[in-house]
This record gives structure tokens, C-alpha cells and sequence, in this order.
């Protein structure tokens, strides 16, 4: 060999001692690191398993402790501790000092620690940081300025701890800040403007604080989805916001406002918590059917309105308290505990209610408190003509005799319209409806829209699966458990040890990845689960012999046992053919699959090319999703949805990025249309066809209508529910994707036609209605 042929050879072994010492070096002064804040935070119970020997990096998480490493570095630190009093002799500076030399770190937790002090700015040498979580300390004083700095931050959480002063403008200067949890703190001032430019924000988070004034304008903050502003000094009108939110929590405040008409086509919001202020005006009843609504609390405030005993409500609803206001009229049925259901909370005392009367206020209060917030009591002197002034500010009208009469016939009208529609059956609950949201929820900067339903799926936890699991769910994966195979691999049936029965996915892999590498995709799918999905339960790993790389990942899947819902349509089981109401709501649960899919993860699922073969029904006939686009496969070089099942495109439709989410709905229109006439639509040109056929029976009278539809529902449909799912198909189909409906106002006309049918299913048992008798019309709104 040369002499440069040594020399080479000789850099390259100096070169890799060097890089091993380094290596040890680095790992050394982190052990040491950790080591020092183990003494900083006085021994924790936490971290009662450090000493000098502790391999950090491969040490077990638990729910105390979690360490994780990259590369020999440090990236994640959570320590949980259960202390309740501030440390003594602590030094904050110290602490501070040892935790930045661990300058890989991009997640940190430290909670119930007892850690004492001003926070100091030079906690932003952790430049890479993306999610912090220091609540449930003591740590006061402003919020350091240098934080700003900090461009990869998602998530700050700062619950029970003393900070004070106002809250800083610079927020906006965190253009990735996605969730800012400032819970039990000693904040004061008003909320600056600049917060409506944090276009990334999930979740604010300011309860029980010292905040005052006007809430700014929020509106433009299109991902926000939860909003807990309770226990402060707000006020006084009501925040203008976007149509996105899930939770929202004004509890508490000075707001002195009316209830603005929008908040009722929030059809995302689950939670909606109003109570102990001063809001007037008219209640709007439709909140209590909103889609999505689970818990209502408008208690404590001086609102007015009559209601009546048919009102309708959302069947999930959990919570309702409408506690001293000044309602007059029935509790609507709806809301009337059940002695045979004891689920559901309904408080409803201290109104001005004829039925029921108990616990109501006295005659001479109602009248008192209706003039004082410019309510007439006296409805039968409608030909009289007062002017209340409104004693909290608002300006009042001039009421005249004929404002009366068109209120009353108004009021008439509507009760007509509601008499027709079904009351939901009631369940009885605690009223114990916790605000909290998890660790977990919080660090992953992701909110899940449904997330306080993903508990009435009813499924085990999602978890990682053994092969030997798998082999023994599927008898080392024998014939008999065979169901199918698609362009993606094999489908089995299999049955868990505890009978669970499941289907399991095979999936081959074509690239050579580590485990690693497809975590990110599993996490997602593991979020993937609402009562309207196939959802996930689990995943396995079988790794190559030869280079540990992954060649195939078992998916398991929920198993549902009664086919598709194409073979309840048009697959000539007349035995299985469903009911017309049957049929919206199969529509209702696919069309709620689509919205979790949408709104309930981040990113979204879009563009899921949804056939009707691909709606399952289980054993209740509840409708789930069983196909929709999972990244793990869409990056194998094919779509989930992209071929039918001999690999021919049926459909070519516009799926433009700016419009992914309207592609959906096209899809959704051609389930309908196939309910509606009950036979397949197998191309584009069919679609197009019967829905022009569609249209010409909506401009026609009801018995071209009936002729349209499937002839086994066609004497059993109102015909304005009929009607009103017809439209809203068309509306489905039409070519502009920018004209078709959103998921939302396409839930809500398809309740609307749910509800007028049961109605006038349950009035035709008592001879008082036919198919075609007249409603008021649905609203359809479009984007």
C-alpha cells in the first residue's frame, strides 16, 4: 500500500476515535445534566430511579417520566411530579441554567414539580423547542419577552401557576403557536387585538384569570376550536368568532349582550357554556338540536322566550341547564326526564314555566324581570303599544299592536311546524362535564373534534399487536378465515382471545422503511375512530429477517358482520330492503363520517372517493365508513379509494386541491342519489342523468316525485321529506365544486328530512297527516 493509501487510512480511524469521543463526551455531560436537575428539583418521586449508571436513553416511559433520545441527543423531557408546595431554597436561575444545556430538546414537561420563580428569558437558548408545559408550579411573574423567539413553538401551556401582568402582544410573532393554555393565572387587562392574528391557534385557553373588556374580533381564526374564556371579567358583548368551534365556555363574565342568530349554525360545537352573566333577549331553541351539541349550560342570565313542549333536541345531548332566566311556556319533551332513563342532566328551575310550575318564580317576579329586560308579560294586549327602555343597555323598539300580532303568528307557525317533528328519547346524566383536556391532546397540538365521543365507540384502546396475535386470531392465517383481497393485499377475519371479532388488513410494503418511519402515519390512523368510521383497534409490525425492515403491516380493523349498505338497497334482498327513514339515516351517519374525517384531525382526510359499497351497516344498521384514505397506503404510490375493486375508474370528477373537501360531497350526492332511486349508478353519465331526472321531479308535483323513487318506499315518504333530500342530492351534484353544499348544511337537511318524516309517520298512526302534507321548508344555505 502507498504511503497515501496509509495516511488515508489513518485519518479515517483518527477521524472515527475522534467522533466515538465526542459521542461519549456529549452523552456524558446530558447524564450530568439530568443528573443536576434531579438535585435541583429536591429528588422527586419521579425520578427516583436516576443514578450515575442510568442509561437515559433507554430508560422505560411511564406516566411520570418519559426521556426520549435522537441520535445520542436528548429531544424530549416529562417529569410529573405531585408536589403541592413551592421547593425551598430553590434557584429558578439555576434550573434554568442546567436544562438549556440540553439544547436538542424539542418537547419539555414539568408539572406539579414545585418549581419557584420568575421564569427566565434565557429559556429560549432552547431554540428548538415546539412544546412546552410547565402548569401546576409556582411560578410568577410576566411572561419573558424572549420567547418570541421561539419559531418552532406549537404549544405553551402555562396552567396554575401565578404569572400576572398583561398579555403580551407578541404572541403573533409565533406564527406555528397552535395551542396557548393560560389556565389559573393572575392575568389582567385586556385581551390584545393581535390575538386574531394567530391564524394557527386549535385552543386558547384563558379561564379564571383577571382579563377585562371587550373580546376582539376572532372570526379570522378559522382552525380555532376551542374557546374557554370563563371566570373573568369579559365583556360586555358577545365575541365574534368562527363557525369552527367545538367547545366554547363564556361562563362567568359581565357579557350583557343578546345571543347573536349565527351561533346556531355552529354545527360543530359540542359544548356550549354561557351561564352567570347577564345575557338578554330571545333564547334560540335551536340549540338544542344542533348536530354535533352534547352539553348546553345557559343558566344564570336573563334570557326570555317562549317554548314549547315539541321543540326538538339532539339525541346526544348530555347536559342541559337553563336555570334562572326569565323562559316562560313548556319544558319542551324532549327534556322531560325519563323515569325509565337515567343519563341525562336537565336543570330547568327558577323560570317563569306554566309546565312544569315547581321550582319556577313567583307570577309577580316574571312580570317584573320581563319589563326589565323589554319583554312585554301580557301577551293578549297585543294591541297595545309600549316602549321599554332596557335597563342593562341595550336599546329597546317600540312594540306595537301589529309587531304582536306578526310575533304571535310567528310563534303559531312555528309551533305548527314543530308539532310535526319527532322528540327525541331523553337520557339522565350527572352534570359533572369536565373542561380538561389531556396531556397528550395538549402535546400533540392536534384536536379531535368528536374527541369527547371517541368513548362512545364503545371499541378497546388502539394498541400495537403481537404476530403471534395475529396468527392466532386468524389460525396462521387459514382459508376459512379468507373475506377478500383488494389492490393492497389480503382481508381476514380474525377472533381476539377475548372473542372480539376483527378484520385484518395485510398490507405488503414495497419500500424498505424501519418502524420508525411509519409511526407517523399509524398515529394518525389511530386517531381515526368515531361511531360513523370502520376504526382501527390496533396495528402489527413484521419486520425482514435480514435488515429489520418492515415488509408488512398487519391493520386491525373493528369487524362489521351486515354487509354493505349497497346490499340493503339495490341488490335485490327484498327481505333486507331498508325503509325510507332507515335510509336518511344511513346518510345522516355516512354524511357524519365525512364531517370527523374533515374537521376531526389535522391534517384532514379529503378526497376519500366514497362508494356506496364502501358503507358497512352493523348490527343496529348503523352506517360506518369502511374505506377512506389512509396516508400508510396513499404513499405506496395508490389511493385507498382510487379503483374499484377490478381497478377501473368509475368516476372522474374535479378534485382540485382548493376543492378537495367538495369532491366528498359529489361522492355523498351519488350515495343519495342510489338511496333515493334504489339501483347502482355505475358512471359519471348515470349520475348526471338522474340527477337532471331528479331536478325535473322537484319543479313537478308529488306524484312525478313518487314516480322517481326506488318502489319499495315510494308509498311510505312524506312527501316534504322527500323533497328536501332530493334537493339537497342535486345540490350534491352539481358540476362546480364551489357551489356544492358543505358537509354541515347537507346535515342539517337531512335531519330536517328525518324529522318531518317520523312526524309524519307518528300523526298518520293517529289519522291526522298524509304524505303530502305541507311544512315549512328547510333553510339550504350553501357555500
Amino acid at each position: 500500500m502507498s504511503n497515501r493509501g496509509h495516511s488515508s487510512l489513518l485519518l479515517l480511524l483518527v477521524t472515527i476515535i475522534l467522533s466515538f469521543h465526542y459521542s461519549e463526551e456529549l452523552q456524558s455531560s446530558q447524564s450530568q445534566n439530568l443528573l443536576r436537575i434531579q438535585r435541583l428539583l429536591n429528588f422527586p418521586a419521579a425520578l427516583s430511579t436516576w443514578n450515575k449508571n442510568t442509561d437515559f436513553c433507554s430508560t422505560d416511559s411511564n406516566s411520570s417520566l418519559t426521556v426520549v433520545c435522537y441520535e445520542g441527543n436528548i429531544t424530549q423531557l416529562n417529569i410529573i411530579g405531585e408536589r403541592r408546595t413551592p421547593l425551598k431554597n430553590f434557584s429558578i436561575n439555576s434550573f434554568v441554567t442546567t436544562l438549556i444545556r440540553l439544547q436538542s430538546l424539542k418537547v419539555l414537561t414539568l408539572v406539579s414539580l414545585g418549581i419557584y420563580g420568575s421564569l427566565p428569558g434565557n429559556i429560549a437558548n432552547l431554540s428548538s423547542l415546539e412544546i412546552v408545559n410547565v402548569s401546576s408550579n409556582f411560578i410568577y411573574g410576566s411572561i419573558p419577552q424572549e420567547i418570541s423567539s421561539l419559531s418552532n413553538l406549537q404549544t405553551l401551556i402555562l396552567d396554575n401557576n401565578m404569572f400576572a401582568g398583561q398579555l403580551p402582544s407578541w404572541f403573533v410573532s409565533i406564527p406555528a403557536l397552535t395551542v396557548l393554555s393560560l389556565k389559573n393565572n393572575l392575568f389582567n387587562g385586556l385581551l390584545p387585538s393581535s390575538v386574531s392574528s394567530l391564524v394557527s391557534l386549535r385552543i386558547l385557553s384563558l379561564s379564571n384569570n383577571h382579563f377585562n373588556g371587550a373580546v376582539p374580533d376572532l372570526s379570522s381564526l378559522k382552525n380555532l376550536q376551542v374557546l374557554e374564556l370563563d371566570d373573568n371579567a369579559f365583556g360586555p358583548q358577545f365575541p365574534r368568532l368562527s363557525n369552527k368551534l367545538v367547545a366554547l365556555v363564556l361562563r362567568n363574565n359581565r357579557f350583557r349582550s343578546g345571543i347573536p342568530a349565527e351561533l346556531s349554525s355552529h354545527y360543530q360545537l359540542e359544548k356550549l357554556d354561557i351561564s352567570s352573566n347577564t345575557f338578554v333577549g330571545p333564547f334560540q331553541p335551536a340549540l338544542l338540536s344542533l348536530p354535533s351539541i352534547t352539553y348546553l349550560n345557559i343558566s344564570k342570565n336573563k334570557l326570555t322566550g317562549m317554548l314549547f313542549e315539541n321543540i326538538s333536541c339532539n339525541s346526544d345531548i348530555d347536559v342541559v341547564d337553563i336555570s334562572s332566566n326569565l323562559l316562560t311556556g313548556s319544558l319542551p319533551r324532549c327534556l322531560v326526564p325519563n323515569s325509565g332513563n337515567s343519563v341525562r342532566s336537565v336543570l330547568y328551575a327558577r323560570n317563569c314555566l306554566e309546565k312544569p310550575n315547581r321550582n319556577q318564580q313567583p307570577p309577580a317576579f316574571c312580570r317584573t324581570g320581563a319589563f326589565a329586560v323589554g319583554i312585554l308579560p301580557d301577551r293578549k294586549k297585543h294591541t297595545q303599544v309600549s316602549k321599554v327602555v332596557l335597563s342593562i343597555g341595550i336599546v329597546g323598539g317600540t312594540l306595537g299592536g301589529v309587531a304582536l300580532v306578526l310575533l304571535i303568528f310567528f310563534i303559531i307557525r312555528r309551533k305548527n311546524v314543530k308539532s310535526k317533528m319527532k322528540n327525541h328519547p331523553t337520557r339522565l346524566i350527572s352534570e359533572n362535564a369536565a373542561s380538561g383536556y389531556t396531556s397528550k391532546l395538549l402535546s400533540d397540538a392536534r384536536y379531535i373534534s368528536q374527541t369527547k365521543k371517541l368513548g362512545e365507540v364503545g371499541l378497546p384502546a388502539y394498541r400495537s399487536f403481537s404476530l403471534e396475535e395475529i396468527n392466532a386470531a386468524t389460525n396462521n392465517f387459514d382459508n376459512a378465515f379468507f373475506m377478500c383481497e383488494d389492490s393492497y393485499g389480503q382481508i381476514y377475519r380474525g377472533q381476539l382471545k377475548n372473542g372480539l371479532l376483527v378484520a385484518i388488513r395485510c398490507v405488503q410494503m414495497k419500500k424498505s422503511y424501519s418502524t420508525q418511519n411509519h409511526m407517523h402515519h399509524i398515529e394518525l390512523i389511530s386517531k381515526l375512530r368515531h361511531r360513523h368510521l370502520v376504526s382501527a383497534l390496533g396495528h402489527c409490525f413484521e419486520c425482514s429477517l435480514d435488515d429489520s425492515s418492515v415488509a408488512r403491516i398487519f391493520l386491525i380493523f373493528e369487524y362489521i358482520p351486515d354487509g354493505t349498505l349497497k346490499s340493503w338497497i339495490s341488490d335485490g334482498h327484498a327481505r333486507k330492503l331498508l325503509t325510507w327513514n332507515q335510509r336518511i339515516g344511513a346518510a345522516i351517519g355516512v354524511a357524519k363520517g365525512i364531517q370527523f374525517l374533515h374537521t376531526g384531525t389535522v391534517p384532514g382526510v379529503y378526497s376519500i372517493n366514497l362508494k356506496m359499497e364502501d358503507v358497512l351497516l352493523d348490527q343496529n344498521l348503523v352506517a360506518k365508513i369502511s374505506s377512506y384514505n389512509l396516508p400508510l397506503l396513499s404513499n405506496m404510490g395508490k389511493g385507498l379509494h382510487g379503483s374499484s375493486s377490478n381497478g377501473s375508474k368509475k368516476f372522474n370528477i374535479d378534485k382540485s386541491i382548493k376543492h378537495e373537501d367538495k369532491s366528498d360531497i359529489h361522492d355523498f350526492g351519488v350515495i343519495l342519489l342510489e338511496l333515493i332511486l334504489g339501483r347502482t349508478i355505475k358512471s359519471m353519465n348515470d349520475a348526471d342523468t338522474f340527477k337532471d331526472l331528479l331536478q325535473a321531479s322537484i319543479l313537478a308535483d308529488d306524484e312525478a316525485r313518487r314516480r322517481v323513487v326506488d318502489r319499495a318506499i315510494r308509498n311510505a315518504c312524506l312527501d316534504q321529506s322527500l323533497k328536501t333530500v332530493m334537493e339537497i342530492c342535486v345540490r350534491c351534484l352539481v358540476k362546480e365544486p364551489a357551489d356544492r353544499p358543505s358537509i354541515e348544511d347537507v346535515l342539517w337537511n337531512l335531519q330536517f328530512a328525518s324529522q318531518v318524516q317520523d312526524a309524519w309517520k307518528g300523526d298518520s298512526q293517529s289519522s291526522e297527516g298524509s304524505p303530502s302534507s305541507p311544512l315549512q321548508p328547510p333553510r339550504l344555505t350553501f357555500d
